[in-house]
């Protein structure tokens, strides 16, 4: 069919694709596929209303607010929220609970953010020390960077292939990633390796900080490279991304001299130390309250972003001694949910 479709059939080709930067050009002419429409992934409102229709097939607890649920799912696809609801129902099917409530919908979103609870691995009381102080670092940066965003949870409980993480969130989708913005994430990332400086020492500082050197290195290459957030660069672009098989591939310097790929480094350089420089800042500053919350976090193991910032302002965390949460839920015969519950119609509707 490369010569093009008859008008006068009566057919529309539709076609859709993950990949349209490796499609033959020739399928692309004036006279075969005309139009091409670019399905992003769905914003706040699209996202309740995919929640909405994934939700008819669970039994819902009355507690269930769609609306908080996509506010705090950015950048999830359909098929991110088809999982989770999954997620979800079978949560509530392992504690013996009739309908999946919000705090089922609360875990089965850390799953699949953060990776599944890692509870039978052994952490030495020094590894778990260490991982504490860590994410408190990147924590206590994160508050006292304007521009970082909101965090969401810290937890010391190793997920995924992490020794623990601190997940933040925007507060809306975003469509573009402003100076400042990268400056916070930078010296975010530099605050768990300064914690284990400060507390440990030089000596004892641990490989826990790979991810995040990796990261800080990735961005501000990209903002040397592709940005022009360099001054002494200017706005100009010296690496091209280059596209291998299946989508896999990296960047590629353009041709230049010694000279501007030796600027290039010290740029990417300079902008990873002054994060770092940042960082320590901060965390000396405050060493009372990078020691506050990385008892928080060996105590109760998980802190919501308001227990943090609570914990920050206040010095006290009001929660109860017994820590409760995923973690220690047990199986029960029956629920303390009531039996009736409400099918989601998109509406507030019981």
């Amino acid at each position: 069919e490369m010569d093009g479709f008859e008008a006068n059939e009566g057919i529309i080709i539709i076609a859709a694709t993950n990949r349209p930067d490796v499609l033959d050009p020739a399928l692309l002419r004036p006279g075969r596929f005309d139009r091409q429409v670019v399905v992003p992934v769905p914003d706040i409102e699209g996202r309740e209303k995919i929640l909405a229709v994934h939700m008819k097939k669970v039994p819902l607890a009355p507690d269930v607010e769609a609306r908080t649920i996509a506010r705090g799912t950015p950048g999830f696809s359909g098929a991110d929220l088809a999982n989770l609801v999954n997620e979800a129902a079978l949560l509530a099917a392992r504690r013996n609970k009739r309908l999946v409530a919000m705090q089922e919908f609360e875990d089965a979103k850390d799953k699949v953010m953060m990776g599944s609870e890692r509870r039978s691995m052994v952490m030495t009381e020094d590894e778990k020390k260490m991982t504490a102080y860590h994410e408190a670092g990147h924590a206590l940066v994160s508050i006292n960077e304007p521009a970082s965003d909101p965090i969401h949870k810290a937890t010391i409980i190793p997920r995924g292939g992490a020794l623990g993480m601190v997940v933040r969130l925007p507060e809306r989708d975003s469509y573009s990633f402003h100076r400042d913005q990268m400056h916070a994430h930078l010296s975010v990332g530099m605050g768990g390796r300064v914690a284990e400086e400060l507390i440990f020492g030089h000596d004892k500082v641990s490989s826990g900080a790979s991810s995040d050197i990796q990261n800080a290195t990735s961005l501000a290459r990209k903002m040397v490279t592709r940005w022009g957030m360099s001054e002494k660069l200017g706005p100009l672009q010296y690496e091209e991304p280059q596209e291998g098989y299946l989508g896999y591939g990296g960047a590629q310097r353009t041709m230049m001299s010694d000279e501007t790929n030796k600027l290039i480094d010290a740029e990417i350089r300079a902008l990873v130390d002054d994060a770092h420089k940042r960082a320590t800042d901060i965390l000396k500053a405050q060493e009372d309250k990078l020691h506050l919350l990385a008892q928080a976090l060996l105590e109760y193991e998980t802190l919501t972003g308001d227990e943090i910032k609570q914990l920050i302002e206040t010095g006290k965390l009001d929660r109860p001694e017994t820590p409760s949460g995923p973690s220690m839920v047990r199986p029960v015969q029956g629920s303390a949910i009531p039996k009736a519950g409400r099918r989601f119609s998109g509406t507030q509707a019981a």
